[in-house]
């Protein structure tokens, strides 16, 4: 085999395991977050999937809808198991604002129950393995 025959079959074989995506191991996930008490969307806030060393997130869109990511934006995250809570479910308060110098700004509040704002507390867990795809989950809104 001729010196330019052996470099294309090389670079061939390189590019099917990058396009297989062999190394990867990443699995990509998605879900939708709802409201336990009438299953309506929760649309504000971060997923976070998290171990001890390790973590992905996705945002929240309007219809509840999330896509996780780790190293980049919706690149997945590898299979095993993670603890799973929602950061920064946060709406403007409906009876007001709160005035501050001269200004008037949103008052912010709590969209979930505390609880579920942190991975020791949710007790939402996740078993991720190659064949998932989607995680859906449900929160109790704030009190």
């Amino acid at each position: 085999m001729n010196t330019k025959c052996f470099c294309m079959f090389g670079f061939l074989t390189l590019l099917s395991f990058c396009v297989l995506g062999c190394g990867n191991g990443q699995v990509g996930l998605s879900g939708k977050v709802t409201f336990s008490d009438d299953d309506s969307p929760l649309t504000v806030g971060m997923v976070c999937f998290s171990t001890d060393s390790f973590l992905a997130r996705g945002a929240i869109q309007g219809d509840g809808t999330y896509t996780l990511g780790s190293a980049s934006e919706k690149d997945g995250l590898p299979p095993g198991q993670y603890r799973v809570y929602v950061e920064g479910a946060v709406k403007e308060k409906e009876d007001g604002k709160n005035q501050g110098g001269g200004m008037s700004l949103p008052t912010m509040v709590t969209a979930i129950d505390p609880k579920f704002s942190a991975g020791k507390t949710s007790g939402i867990v996740a078993d991720v393995t190659a064949s998932t795809k989607t995680f859906d989950f449900k929160v109790d809104r704030a009190k």
